[in-house]
């Protein structure tokens, strides 16, 4: 809204400082800024409202030290996120960009679901919440939109180095120096693949024995594969929110990684230098990114141990389904697996205890498990580490892993 006000104030009336907003740095270092502004003052509001109301947390005995405490603790704490992550992109971002009209509705499709959920449990005193099968549902729901606006919308590019030319000057902001080469535009369904030298990869090739004309039908691997990614980690940190500042810690890292990704995509220099596609207008996703950063790491200002406020399945639902399709924007959702280890770790503890459980009670009348319990940080729990350290650690290793994220750039 405030980019497109004064964008024409600038064009207009040539007012003076107006064409600041023409810079992504700027507008998103102010998406940044004012989304810490909003989780802080909105955060403190609605803590005090859910505590008047009595909206706290039903914590069912596990046996976890400390579990019982956080009895009656506030959730509901998603909507500081949501509301952190939309007003700013709002303000900042340019909405007649297709990937922040993307971004924008998979984040109310989400938290419309995650809350949903948490009213279920909370105001109707439900514990089971909104079933299962109704969340995929909608998680699919959502891969279906965002496979199919991929596939399908002229919007959607990317741009393939061709020859060089005479002269191509383009702004330094959005996409670096003054250019010598032409680019060739066209829709396509390439991504990256992580440690490969030629890391360029399109799902249409997995096709290619169909014979001539098999590109047109790379949307029946391309739309199952981003239902799959979306439903995966957005389920992923669903399991991961289950220590104070734990799935927003390791969403924020993951977040600041991901904007460093899209920064060098949307910039034709970057992208030259580091021999990755150039994805056009996609640097605007920087403003996005900058926004669900400050979020997390605003909730984080509550949700620290010992959390003030949870953000129950309205927040992590969103953030995983966030992450998954930004990446999938990007062209960088291969590297997920290394970006998004925690997730995928926390899942993974969940899938093989329950498949070995199942397993060894038919084979031998009686379950047995891998982990003392899942998901994996219960586990540590289990082994008497203190929660602080378990969250600290994830964390540390979170870092680790987008660092391996960043150089996998070069790294091949």
């Amino acid at each position: 809204m405030l980019y497109s006000l004064f964008q024409y104030l600038d064009n207009t009336f040539n007012i003076p400082g107006a064409g600041v907003f023409a810079y992504l740095s700027f507008r998103g270092a102010m998406a940044l800024i004012t989304s810490l502004v909003i989780s802080l003052l909105f955060g403190n509001r609605w803590i005090s409202f859910l505590n008047r109301k009595q909206v706290g947390e039903t914590i069912r005995d596990l046996g976890l030290e400390g579990q019982l405490e956080k009895q009656g603790t506030p959730t509901m704490g998603g909507l500081i996120i949501l509301a952190s992550i939309l007003v700013p992109a709002l303000l900042f971002a340019d909405l007649s960009n297709i990937y922040i009209l993307l971004m924008l509705f998979t984040t109310v499709w989400l938290g419309a679901i995650g809350f949903t959920d948490d009213y279920i449990k909370v105001f109707k005193k439900d514990k089971t919440g909104l079933k299962g099968i109704y969340k995929i549902f909608g998680q699919v729901v959502l891969g279906l939109i965002v496979g199919l606006v991929m596939y399908f919308n002229p919007q959607v590019i990317v741009r393939e180095k061709t020859k060089p030319a005479s002269e191509i000057y383009i702004t330094l902001e959005q996409t670096g120096p003054a250019s010598k080469f032409t680019y060739e535009q066209l829709q396509s369904t390439k991504t990256t693949i992580p440690f490969v030298k030629n890391n360029e990869f399109d799902y249409a090739d997995l096709l290619s024995w169909l014979g001539t004309g098999y590109e047109k039908w790379a949307f029946l691997i391309f739309i199952p594969l981003v239902i799959f990614i979306i439903v995966s980690v957005s389920n992923g940190a669903n399991l991961t929110d289950g220590m104070d500042g734990l799935a927003a810690g390791t969403s924020a890292v993951i977040g600041l990684t991901l904007g460093l990704l899209a920064w060098v995509s949307g910039n034709i220099i970057f992208a030259d230098y580091l021999n990755i596609m150039y994805l056009p207008n996609v640097g605007e996703l920087t403003i996005y990114i900058a926004a669900f950063v400050g979020a997390t790491v605003g909730f984080l200002w509550f949700n620290t141990y010992p959390a003030q406020v949870f953000m129950g399945d309205t927040g992590s639902l969103s953030i995983g389904g966030i992450i998954a399709v930004f990446a999938i924007i990007i062209r960088k959702e291969l590297l997920i697996p290394i970006l998004c280890g925690i997730f995928v770790a926390e899942s993974l503890s969940v899938i093989l205890q329950v498949s070995y459980f199942k397993h060894t009670k038919k084979k031998y009348g009686e379950g047995r498990r891998i982990f003392k319990m899942s998901p994996l940080h219960h586990h540590f729990q289990k082994l008497g580490y203190p929660e602080p350290k378990i969250v600290q650690r994830f964390l540390i290793i979170g870092i680790f892993l987008a660092v391996l994220t960043i150089i996998t750039l070069k790294l091949r």
